[in-house]
């Protein structure tokens, strides 16, 4: 058991570039983006075609760092998808964490659906950290995630077309929550794209 601890926490922690592992969270990422496309469709329905794009939030995260699994497997990296991939899981993965549990706390039922749904955004969360940490970021990467960010956020909450909410009243915590998380990753993108010269130096 311990010995599978340690296999575990190489694979994860140090050394998550094994071709495997890249395959497996390729095809769980694009096979979970077909779900979240499916479970969109009446958002998607009521939605201008031009706004698409950027109206299913989630599934576009996880299509993105998919793609970014299968270039990591062929050894031909985008650090411009890398760096927007990683920053769309961690942000859209805590901010369903966040609601889903925000309705969970205000006494609705917890079923299997949104327990999936929990358990599958905090993966989203943890692969975007596993990876993002052995990823150089430079300052353009760092500049077009901000604009990404921006505009998404944009999007959602200044023309109303965020995913649907769980209940009526968490409208204020789905705005705080995004432009919070917003913010901080685009501080924690800075400080990599500072410092991530500095530790090459080392």
């Amino acid at each position: 058991m311990l010995h599978f601890f340690r296999w575990l926490k190489h694979l994860l922690w140090e050394a998550p570039y094994q071709n495997l592992f890249l395959v497996t969270l390729a095809a769980v990422n694009l096979l979970g983006s077909l779900y979240g496309y499916y479970w969109y469709r009446e958002q998607l329905a009521e939605t201008p075609l031009i706004w698409w794009p950027v109206t299913p939030d989630s599934p576009l995260a996880t299509t993105l760092f998919g793609l970014a699994m299968i270039l990591a497997y062929c050894r031909r990296e985008s650090g411009f998808l890398r760096a927007v991939a990683a920053a769309a899981v961690i942000k859209y993965g805590l901010w369903a964490v966040i609601i889903i549990s925000d309705y969970w706390l205000s006494g609705a039922p917890v079923t299997v659906v949104e327990t999936g749904l929990w358990l599958s955004h905090l993966g989203m969360t943890v692969e975007g950290f596993l990876f993002l940490r052995h990823w150089p970021v430079s300052i353009s990467q760092f500049v077009l995630v901000v604009l990404w960010l921006g505009v998404n956020d944009f999007v959602d909450y200044r023309l109303g077309l965020h995913p649907y909410l769980f209940s009526p009243g968490q409208e204020n915590l789905a705005l705080v929550t995004a432009v919070v998380l917003s913010l901080a990753l685009s501080l924690w993108y800075l400080f990599r794209a500072i410092n991530w010269p500095r530790r090459q130096e080392k």
